[in-house]
Order: structure tokens, then C-alpha cells, then sequence
């Protein structure tokens, strides 16, 4: 994790998107277990309560880290093996305590018929608000570039489709566990099997997820520079 953050300075700086976190939870301050603080801030002392009763009953607490990537190339990942929402997951379950990730709709799509569901593209052109402004509207026009000229109607994928980059914002969504070590007796086993108690002692987190979200962060900008400089190498 301390790694995935280091490596990860560098790319923050040349990556072509923006990271940034949704307004469902957004953290404003969360590396070294800062206090929680979040957008909108109605839900800041709901969570920093809720963190503090769990604590003082020496259990754990787990929760959900949505991310949203904007201004992400068309384009980057691989429509096969390498596709970049794969490249997304399995950076984002090597973190510690995460169980689950799913981007786009996810899970709650599966109920959604195939009408209800595709992204259809539209000429980016037709797709502009009336009040753009009018050279934005013309360069739009003309331009021959594919990302320039088409965009989707809705983004129910998430950012991505047959394993690549589509231009509209990638969101995902990663589930952390509550953490395992707890401050309270619980049943266990010694070596010879035999029921014993394990009370654990020392410093301990109730909840990850004010720590998480940098390392989020920095494994998504990773995986989206790596995909970027690759696509780069095969652009000769």
C-alpha cells in the first residue's frame, strides 16, 4: 500500500484525468486516520459518530468507497485480456480488506432490460447544450477525431465498454470489509485445537475507509497512466 502510494505521485501529476470521488462519499481529508470529512457535510458527524460507537464498543466497521474518473482518453485498455475495467478490479482487490468491486451499474443493472440498459452513442455535436459556446460548437463540428464527435446518450457502463475507455466518466465502487482485529474477546483455537479467547490489544482502526481512499486513489491513477503510455507505444 505505502508503495502503491509512492509510485503513484508521480502519475498523479501527468495522468490525463481527473480523480475525484462522487458526492455519495466524498472524503476531503483521509490519509493517517484524519477525521472524516465528507461531502455533503450534513453526513460528517452522522459517519465520525457512528466510527466513535463502534470503537467504544471495541468492534469494527466496514463500508464502500465510490470513485469517479473524469477526463479520461477514449480508447485506453485492451478489448480482450487486458480490458481496463479487469485492470481497475484487480488493482482495486490487491488493497487490503477489500471483498468486492463493480463499476458502471454494476449489480443493480442486471435487473435492467437491454433496451433500458445500452449506451447509445450520439454525434457529440447534437448532443451540446444550446447556450455552448458557439466556437466550442464549430470545433466540435469539424473535427474529425472520433472522441470529438461522438459521444453517449447515458453511461450506464460506467466509462467503459468491450474493455476500453468510451470518454464519459469511469465510476466504480469498492466494498471494504470491517476490519478483523477486534477489541473485544472472541472464540478462537490454540494450536492443538483446543477453544481458547483471544482479546486483541494495541492501536487499531474501526473502520478503514479514511485511510483507503488515497490508496484508491493512487491505484486508479496508476492503471489509468499505464494504460495511457501503453496506448502511446502502439500509436506509431
Amino acid at each position: 500500500t505505502i508503495g502503491g502510494q509512492s509510485a503513484a505521485a508521480s502519475a498523479v501529476k501527468i495522468n490525463p484525468g481527473t480523480i475525484m470521488y462522487s458526492d455519495e462519499l466524498i472524503f476531503k481529508r483521509g490519509s493517517h486516520g484524519a477525521i472524516t470529512q465528507i461531502i455533503p457535510e450534513a453526513k460528517a458527524k452522522e459517519m465520525e459518530e457512528l466510527i466513535a460507537q463502534v470503537k467504544a464498543d471495541g468492534d469494527t466497521i466496514g463500508g464502500i468507497i465510490t470513485c469517479v474518473i473524469q477526463g479520461c482518453p477514449v480508447g485506453l485498455g485492451e478489448p480482450e485480456f487486458d480490458k481496463l475495467h479487469s485492470q481497475l478490479g484487480a488493482a482495486m482487490l490487491g488493497i487490503n480488506a477489500v471483498k468486492g468491486f463493480e463499476y458502471g451499474e454494476g449489480f443493480a443493472g442486471v435487473t435492467a432490460r437491454g433496451s433500458e440498459q445500452n449506451d447509445v452513442f450520439v454525434p457529440k455535436a447534437k448532443n451540446m447544450d444550446a447556450t455552448d459556446d458557439a466556437a466550442n460548437h464549430q470545433e466540435t463540428t469539424i473535427n474529425q477525431d472520433v472522441a470529438a464527435r461522438i459521444t453517449t446518450k447515458s453511461n450506464h457502463s460506467g466509462g467503459i465498454q468491450g474493455g476500453l475507455s468510451n470518454g464519459q466518466d469511469i465510476y466504480f465502487r469498492v466494498a471494504f470489509k470491517p476490519v478483523a482485529t477486534l477489541l473485544m474477546e472472541q472464540d478462537t483455537v490454540d494450536l492443538e485445537g483446543n477453544p481458547t479467547k483471544l482479546t486483541a490489544r494495541g492501536r487499531h482502526d474501526p473502520c478503514v475507509l479514511p485511510r483507503a481512499v488515497p490508496v484508491v486513489e493512487a491505484m486508479a491513477a496508476m492503471v489509468i497512466l499505464d494504460n495511457y503510455l501503453l496506448n502511446k507505444t502502439v500509436r506509431l
